[in-house]
């Protein structure tokens, strides 16, 4: 009996210490601190201590009051810091996408303005050469031109189309070289429209960089590198070859080409400068008005009334009413491209708009006339505007 109850004791015991234990401990009801507990604290003189006790309840041991200690959810302070970093990429996105749209927008103006002047210059270029062949007057023509012009400038300032400029005295003072450069570009250029093809005059007026440059060095004391002196070279090679062998080469054409070439390499120079306070449109505007009073004079003394009556009848007898339409599309166009030219000199610099001006408007020119007055073009021809707008493009390389 002794040993069977000793061995159900051994058994039970065995088989309790077998049992799964518990990982977590059992929960324990702590002591509260002893009512003296604060008086001994208060004689090691340690003031965090006595904070302490005047805490209340944490589970047992009264350690700090939680509504006291609890700061509300308004009164805590964010983190501007980490504002800044959260927000600071998606501003410099929207800053960044801002700039291209404002450049992409930029580049769009300016090559619609190019490409206006371009097609408003060869419209003009067509109607010119009709009026000229029909009545050979390009004093009257260039008159024409100009006054048309100032007339349509008078009614966009009228009707509040275009904002009216601001000038004073200094203003006119500083534009009158500028138009009398203008006057005689255009006098010159008409006048050797009227003597050769359209596309001759333009040829010679590749050449433009070339006499820019002289100018510059000259008679502004502007320094250029070497690139630059050598890649005249190939221009005036090239324009020379081409005049040379034209088929219907007039020497008072040429030397008219070469002076208009000339006159708005300085108009172009001094143009830049002047219509900053004004804007393109009305400097261009008022480049136009002096530059008609100052031709009227020219005009009536080279030509007269008399001579103009006669060749106005004997045109409008051999072409017709249209010849009516051609002098208004001559006189109307002349001043669109201008007006479009010096909107985008406005926006460019002096070497785009020289890239733009002599390279891509003067082809569009030559093969525009060549085409519709059916000029002949020998090879030899073809090759010197060809080494001459060549020259152009080393010309703008080197300048960069």
């Amino acid at each position: 009996m002794t040993f069977s109850a000793m061995q159900s004791f051994a058994n039970f015991t065995l088989f309790n210490h077998l049992q799964p234990k518990p990982l977590l401990p059992k929960p324990q009801q702590l002591p509260r601190f002893p009512s003296n507990f604060a008086k001994k604290l208060n004689r090691t003189g340690l003031p965090a201590l006595n904070r302490l006790n005047k805490s209340s309840s944490l589970q047992g041991f009264n350690f700090f009051d939680k509504s006291k200690d609890t700061k509300p959810r308004e009164s805590l302070v964010p983190c501007k810091a980490y504002e800044a970093f959260r927000f600071q990429p998606i501003q410099i996105n929207i800053e960044f996408d801002e700039e291209a749209k404002e450049v992409a927008a930029q580049k769009l103006k300016i090559g619609l303005y190019f490409a206006t002047w371009w097609a408003l210059n060869v419209v003009f270029n067509i109607y010119n050469k009709k009026v000229l062949n029909a009545f050979p007057y390009p004093w009257l023509t260039s008159t024409l031109c100009l006054g048309t012009g100032s007339l349509m400038m008078l009614f966009s300032w009228a009707t509040k189309i275009t904002e009216a400029p601001k000038t004073n005295l200094n203003f006119w003072k500083s534009l009158f070289p500028v138009a009398v450069a203008h006057t005689i570009g255009l006098v010159a250029a008409t006048v050797s429209m009227s003597k050769v093809a359209v596309s001759f005059t333009h040829i010679i007026n590749s050449g433009e960089p070339a006499l820019s440059v002289l100018v510059s060095k000259f008679f502004l004391g502007e320094a250029f590198p070497l690139a630059v002196y050598l890649s005249l070279l190939p221009i005036i090679g090239g324009v020379a070859l081409a005049a040379a062998t034209e088929l219907n080469f007039n020497l008072t054409g040429s030397l008219e080409a070469m002076i208009s070439n000339l006159a708005f390499v300085f108009r172009n120079i001094f143009s830049k400068r002047g219509m900053k306070s004004v804007g393109g449109t009305n400097y261009y505007a008022c480049l136009s008005m002096m530059s008609f009073f100052i031709l009227i004079p020219f005009a009536i003394a080279m030509e007269g009334p008399q001579i103009w009556a006669a060749g106005w009848d004997n045109a409008v007898s051999q072409i017709g009413p249209n010849f009516i339409w051609w002098v208004v599309a001559q006189t109307v166009f002349y001043h669109l491209y201008n007006q479009v030219s010096y909107m985008s000199l406005n926006e460019v610099s002096p070497l785009t708009f020289s890239i733009g001006n002599v390279i891509m408007r003067r082809i569009s020119v030559i093969v525009a006339s060549t085409i519709i007055f059916q000029v002949p073009v020998e090879p030899v021809n073809a090759l010197g505007v060809a080494i001459a707008i060549f020259g152009t493009f080393l010309y703008s390389q080197a300048k960069m």
